[in-house]
């Protein structure tokens, strides 16, 4: 289903290299989505560069994204950055479970964790997840259930309503191949039907619902037409503020594209 406001989030992983290259990102991005206020644009470069990006992105509907939090507030966990240390900085959106992220050891446990803890601070978990290889059997189903319980787990309906899922399939991620439309379709379907099961059908058309895995402006209108989801998580083309601008534009509403 739709919503009243599509959301698309740049994920700029390891880029760029300096601290001046993310802050001359931020600003091209600031500038060619400017007009785009029907949709939501955010951004979540690497942690270091947080500061000077929230800096760049004063006075603008642009908000600020955070690639991952540790599930603790604080504590003796060394490397991590927690929710309340990206509030300070103006993060209010959070990448979390992202296929990049489990292949290093991130269990579905540890997700739940780190949504639970972002709800806690106000900001919006953006969920991850996504099948590793789509075989022809449909097992595939039965790996996307699963995630889908268990970033449920223990989240009120209230709580379910405030998370973003971002279906990202891994073999899409960074390669080049894209799901069909019809394919994010077919997903979009059963994933609002597990969470009918788990909540109720009102529940579960209430979750903001997102692709990612290759989106380019090539493609972004017909999966956003087509595909049933509400909005894109970006990666390589986040990297490219007039792909990325190009990208926003392709979920804007018709009487807003005139």
């Amino acid at each position: 289903m739709k919503y009243t406001k599509a959301l698309v989030v740049g994920n700029w992983k390891l880029n760029p290299g300096t601290s001046i290259e993310a802050k001359s990102l931020a600003l091209a991005i600031k500038k060619h989505v400017a007009k785009y206020k029907e949709t939501q644009v955010v951004v979540a470069p690497p942690f270091l560069f947080i500061p000077d990006v929230a800096r760049n992105l004063t006075k603008t509907e642009v908000k600020l994204g955070a690639q991952d939090a540790h599930f603790e507030e604080r504590g003796a966990c060394t490397g991590e950055v927690s929710p309340v240390m990206l509030a300070t900085f103006g993060v209010t959106y959070v990448i979390v479970g992202h296929s990049e992220r489990r292949a290093l050891g991130e269990t579905n446990k540890q997700v739940n964790l780190k949504i639970q803890t972002i709800l806690k601070r106000k900001q919006t978990p953006i969920v991850c997840i996504g099948e590793k290889v789509r075989d022809s059997q449909g097992l595939f189903f039965n790996e996307i259930e699963e995630q889908v319980r268990s970033l449920a787990e223990k989240l009120t309906p209230v709580m379910l309503s405030r998370i973003v899922i971002a279906y990202e399939p891994i073999w899409a991620i960074g390669t080049g191949a894209t799901a069909t439309a019809e394919d994010v379709k077919e997903m979009q379907l059963f994933i609002v039907s597990v969470l009918t099961k788990i909540y109720e059908r009102k529940v579960a058309a209430k979750v903001h619902l997102i692709y990612g895995g290759s989106v380019k402006s090539s493609n972004a209108l017909e999966l956003y037409q087509e595909g049933g989801m509400n909005g894109f998580l970006v990666g390589g083309a986040s990297l490219q503020a007039k792909e990325f601008a190009a990208i926003v534009a392709m979920t804007l509403p018709k009487e807003a594209k005139k």
